[in-house]
């Protein structure tokens, strides 16, 4: 034997001893070779080999073959993925002149409408003009937790008693001294992280 399911002689012929020598008990006809067995070649009955002891069968040509057609699969798929998301692609909109929202009918109408039924997503207040909001005293009572230079947004005290809104005024407060770098935030799991800059122009004098 000179590998699984494999044995050569001495003029250097190579063969298969379950398939040239083994007959089937069941019909007395010559086996063939399957994925991982023998079979009867008249029944096609599973045969044992007498030449293996572990008979797991493994034919190269048979998983080569295999993948290969795996491999043809796999281009085909992504060739037609490509081509289908060629054609899903919107063709070039040139615009010749300024978009105008009033031409769209009920546009306004809508967007009234969408507001009215969440209003938890947008405040009224928030567009108003004269709003109470003052940014310098939410960014005052800020700096006042900022002795220890990082805090967690949770641990900055409300100015108002209403919270929401008071947690909104904080955090925009937040957002805009985190752009004008005299702060930097970080998401610190469900919180947020606040640390002061060491930035001379803001320095508390």
């Amino acid at each position: 034997m000179t590998g699984q399911s494999e044995c050569s002689c001495a003029c250097g012929h190579v063969c298969d001893p379950t398939v040239a020598f083994q007959v089937s008990s069941c019909c007395q006809a010559r086996l063939i070779r399957r994925t991982f067995h023998y079979a009867c070649s008249h029944c096609h009955a599973i045969v044992p080999s007498r030449f293996i002891f572990d008979e797991k069968l493994f034919d190269k040509d048979y998983f080569r073959e295999m993948m290969q057609e795996s491999r043809r699969r796999a281009v085909s798929k992504r060739e037609e993925l490509r081509r289908l998301l060629a054609e899903s692609k919107s063709g070039p909109l040139c615009l010749m002149e300024e978009p105008d929202p009033g031409t769209l009918s009920g546009l306004f109408h809508d967007l009234d409408q969408f507001i009215q039924a969440h209003p938890h997503l947008v405040s009224r207040d928030m567009f108003e003009l004269n709003s109470d909001f003052n940014m310098t005293v939410y960014r005052t009572h800020i700096l006042t937790f900022l002795t220890h230079h990082t805090i967690r947004f949770s641990e900055v005290s409300p100015l108002m008693g209403d919270y929401r809104r008071d947690r909104v005024r904080r955090f925009i407060t937040l957002v805009f001294m985190d752009n004008d770098q005299e702060i930097d935030i970080q998401q610190y799991g469900n919180d947020l992280l606040i640390q002061r800059r060491n930035n001379e122009t803001y320095a508390e004098g």
